[in-house]
């Protein structure tokens, strides 16, 4: 072959040779063998309100609804809906995951004692109660609002905003605040949500 045909047939050359190169890895091969699959939320831990390292993974399987709740706000007698539709939809595989936050108006002020004693005694809460913590991005925010942002590009707007999430860990809607635990949208939701194997 002279050298004019060379340069000719090079590129076909060159690309018959990427398509025979067995090192390549193509883009869609499934992760390495052994690799567990992601569990989204229930892959993280929190600290319970009186500081105790929880691992969600305990809710792996589970419908949950994580809710930043508040003791003085507007909305707060949402915490005899959502402990009924903790108490109603727990056999059924489904929790209310409560993380207080003080970013609205300083609307939860309380330490973790005062917090307890508050929902407990109005409003017989036995729903998991998280220690406090930052909803909102930035430098602080908790993992667990981080990654709920990461997946729906949603961050609360105020006390009460719920993110339903789904057997596989993964957030399936956010619902504002004005829309209360017994709110049909919200009920069609974790209906679809607890059908899913």
């Amino acid at each position: 072959m002279n050298l004019l045909n060379f340069f000719r047939c090079a590129p076909l050359l060159l690309l018959v040779g990427l398509g025979c190169d067995s090192t390549a890895t193509p883009a869609t091969d499934p992760a390495p063998s052994g690799e567990q699959p992601s569990t989204g939320l229930y892959e993280f831990e929190a600290l319970s309100l009186e500081g105790e390292s929880k691992q969600l993974s305990d809710y792996s399987g589970q419908v949950t609804l994580v809710v930043n709740v508040a003791s003085k706000c507007g909305y707060t007698p949402q915490y005899a809906g959502l402990q009924a539709l903790h108490t109603q939809l727990a056999d059924r595989g489904f929790a209310v995951l409560a993380f207080p936050s003080n970013e609205f108006r300083g609307q939860e002020p309380g330490d973790a004692a005062q917090i307890r004693s508050f929902c407990t005694d109005n409003y017989g809460v036995t729903f998991p109660l998280f220690e406090k913590c930052q909803t909102l991005s930035g430098d602080n925010q908790s993992p667990v609002y981080s990654y709920m942002e990461s997946e729906l590009g949603e961050t609360p707007s105020w006390n009460f905003c719920k993110y339903l999430v789904g057997r596989d860990g993964k957030p399936v809607a956010f619902f504002e605040s004005r829309v209360g635990p017994q709110d049909p949208e919200l009920l069609s939701a974790i209906e679809t949500a607890l059908a899913q194997s």
